[in-house]
């Protein structure tokens, strides 16, 4: 007799959940804080070890080509992980799904400090990023099945706060870890935190119950064919920008990944128990919540790798100095993160969405006109803006996305949800580095040809002295001035070039304002 589809099962068989009436307890909330401190732990990994690659390049003798692999390795795991935990959360219920992540997580980070070499070190930066994978959204749907929804609003702001503050504290801490003691620690420091998180995790939450059943019976055979075209498409956005998108490697990878792609939705749509459940796209605003989650991917990781990388190749600031810059974004999240949850409460989403979106991609478009010498002050509203506008985009978006679900769907459409701003961070990358490729040797030879022609505007925004520069045209330059020029050249065009990235991603933002009209009405929640 062939099986029911998952979306089909009552909520009761799916697993026994009770989300709490009333008022919540001191315990609820303890185990949900140490869910949300270890997602943090998951989250800081990726940003403390990237200020920190040339002391591990040094430490481990790896190759400046491998280098990178330090981090990919950890992006591809994870987003593999991410929609797996609708799976992993029947088998093993919310717990124990949690502290299989956990666990392994910080046993984990103990392989990543012993290393001795690239072969020992990135498979250990593998299963690190597959574990701190599942935390991510089995804390968002923790906030559906923990809490009633009087209190959703403040565990989404501990959520966010914790989840959003992890890019921008990651530089500094990293940049003191190095510098104070060893890269080691990098890892190490996810010891302590871990053990005690899981403890807290495993006295405290009790939301669901396991059933192994759901081994099975779930099509497996999907798995090797999902991790594939995830795996294989976090590696193309990353690789293409730079190799050029058609260089026939990367065709047959985008070939790769769109065969096993089409091979998972194929299983996906016609198995009777689906590795993922893929019939919460029929709700129009799931949909629509995931898109503007995608769009806040784009801005967000956006910018935490622009600004840094900014920072860092023109103004030549170090680790430690740009994230104590970048802490003004955070500053500014954590000061909003009240009203945020207050607002959430009593304002329609579609409203707060406009307001959180149209903040962010204000943000993103103010930092499109920097120069050379734009330092702190000139990056201060910006950063103000995007900081503010984080909890008002991520509380509507989620609460639109999850609410209309029954406890025993939330793991899975968490899934989906969070995978979407992963991939939308993913695809804003690539996106970046495409541009920047691309658009700042177009800027070299527009600013040569203008300062040949003495163009004395040209000359001022490069930084030259404006004398020789009359509108009259120079002629040939000699070594010595070629040699003096070509240097702050470069420097002003690859400012050209980001200020075009930031344009780009803050249009694509100011985009997603068009879906707003056609979420349907969601009432205000009053606290009881």
């Amino acid at each position: 007799m062939p099986h029911a589809p998952l979306r089909d099962v009552p909520a009761a068989r799916v697993s026994a959940i009770a989300i709490p009436d009333g008022a919540v307890g001191a315990r609820t909330w303890i185990g949900f804080i140490a869910m949300s401190t270890g997602m943090l732990l998951a989250i800081l990994d990726i940003q403390i070890v990237a200020s920190s690659l040339p002391d591990i390049q040094a430490g481990l003798h790896i190759a400046l080509a491998q280098l990178s692999w330090v981090q990919t390795a950890y992006l591809m795991a994870e987003i593999v992980a991410i929609p797996l935990t609708g799976w992993l959360t029947r088998v093993l219920s919310t717990r124990g799904a949690f502290l299989a992540g956990i666990i392994g997580f910080t046993l984990a980070s103990i392989a990543c400090a012993r290393s001795i070499g690239f072969w020992s070190l990135v498979p250990a930066r593998a299963v690190q990023g597959f574990c701190g994978g599942l935390l991510i959204p089995l804390v968002f749907s923790a906030i559906f099945l923990m809490f009633p929804p009087p209190s959703r609003s403040r565990a989404t702001v501990i959520a966010g706060s914790m989840a959003m503050l992890a890019p921008t504290l990651g530089p500094t801490v990293g940049g003191f870890i190095t510098d104070r003691f060893s890269w080691h620690w990098l890892f190490l420091i996810n010891v302590g935190p871990g053990i005690v998180v899981a403890l807290l995790v495993a006295w405290s939450v009790a939301i669901d119950r396991a059933d192994w059943r759901s081994i099975g019976s779930v099509d497996l055979w999907a798995l090797p064919l999902l991790a594939a075209f995830l795996a294989g498409l976090e590696l193309l956005l990353k690789e293409a920008p730079h190799r050029g998108w058609s260089d026939p490697a990367m065709l047959l990878l985008l070939a790769s990944c769109l065969a096993c792609g089409a091979a998972t939705l194929r299983r996906c749509l016609t198995r009777p128990y689906p590795l993922i459940d893929l019939t919460c796209w029929r709700d129009r605003n799931f949909v629509l919540g995931s898109f503007l989650s995608f769009a806040l991917g784009v801005g967000l990781y956006g910018a935490t790798f622009l600004l840094p990388v900014f920072l860092g190749l023109v103004r030549y600031y170090e680790a430690f100095d740009i994230g104590l810059i970048m802490m003004v974004t955070g500053a500014a999240q954590l000061a909003v993160a009240p009203l945020a949850a207050l607002l959430e409460r009593r304002v329609d989403a579609r409203r707060l969405s406009f307001l959180g979106f149209l903040l962010l991609a204000a943000g993103l478009i103010g930092n499109g006109f920097m120069t050379a010498a734009t330092d702190f002050w000139g990056l201060f509203w910006q950063q103000a803006a995007r900081g503010a506008a984080v909890m008002l985009c991520l509380l509507p978006s989620t609460a639109l996305a999850l609410e209309g679900f029954a406890p025993g769907q939330v793991p899975n459409a968490s899934g989906l949800f969070n995978l979407m701003r992963n991939l939308g961070g993913a695809i804003g990358l690539a996106l970046i580095d495409t541009i920047i490729e691309r658009r700042a040797p177009e800027h070299v030879e527009a600013l040569v040809r203008r300062l040949l022609a003495g163009d004395a505007a040209a000359a001022r925004f490069v930084g030259l002295p404006t004398e020789r520069f009359t509108g009259v045209s120079l002629g040939p330059i000699d070594q010595a001035t070629r040699e003096l020029v070509e240097p702050v050249v470069r420097r002003a065009a690859l400012v050209w070039a980001f200020d075009d990235a930031w344009l780009f991603i803050g249009a694509l933002v100011l985009a997603a304002l068009l879906l707003l009209p056609l979420i349907r009405r969601r009432q205000p929640q009053q606290e009881p």
